[in-house]
């Protein structure tokens, strides 16, 4: 998959997601939705993390699904790019800058 389809993807996720849970007059509660469900993602990642790695009771760790951890990082994904969409933040812009400042961090 090319950066270009997941940006068309989130574009259209982001007009369904308005659609289905109402278009906010206020782009700020939008925002602040999509940042709090983030959280909420995140802590699904970590939960599956901890599983990945042995690291939680024996009851919950015989009912994990071993395919959840790949969903969960694409969940994350996935509402990073729909809070970058409301914020008009070009993330493609944004990842090749920072992975030249990584890059430069680390030639010297």
């Amino acid at each position: 998959m090319q950066f270009k389809e997941l940006k068309k993807f989130i574009k259209k996720e982001d007009r369904r997601l308005r659609k289905y849970y109402g278009n906010y007059k206020d782009e700020e509660k939008r925002v602040l939705a999509r940042t709090v469900k983030l959280a909420e993602e995140v802590g699904e990642l970590c939960d599956e993390v901890l599983g990945y790695n042995s690291m939680q009771r024996k009851d919950k760790l015989e009912k994990r699904k071993k395919d959840n951890l790949m969903e969960e990082f694409a969940d994350v994904v996935i509402t990073v790019l729909l809070i970058a969409e409301a914020m008009k933040v070009d993330m493609e812009k944004a990842l090749k800058r920072k992975m030249e400042k990584i890059k430069k961090r680390y030639s010297k």
